[in-house]
């Protein structure tokens, strides 16, 4: 597994002349690499706009990806949780996530 939990906007910041200058960080899209361990080889999964700015079709959260990766090891998120003030904490975070198995081999 390669990437980060978050992209880049397509918009700059700052002078551009400056070391200073670059792209702010965006939560909303962001790029992952996945190879063996029972992952689809050859294949792209889900698309931005035009702008790489929202979702297009076929959005994965961060908490999706944890899912995914944590069943890929043979581990059920949803087993590995405890309740603390309310909440279910788990590996995959207190959000719904999903197995994303369209990826899966």
């Amino acid at each position: 597994v390669w990437g980060g939990e978050f992209g880049r906007g397509v918009a700059g910041q700052g002078d551009f002349r400056t070391p200073e200058a670059g792209r702010d960080h965006h939560p909303g899209c962001f790029t992952m690499f996945m190879a063996g361990g029972g992952v689809r080889s050859g294949m792209t999964y889900g698309a931005t706009d035009d702008f790489s700015y929202n979702v297009a079709e076929d959005g994965v959260s961060v908490h999706d990806l944890h899912a995914t990766i944590l069943h890929l090891l043979g581990i059920d998120h949803r087993k590995l949780t405890y309740r603390f003030q309310g909440l279910d904490f788990r590996l995959s975070g207190v959000e719904p996530a999903r197995i994303v198995s369209e990826i899966l081999a």
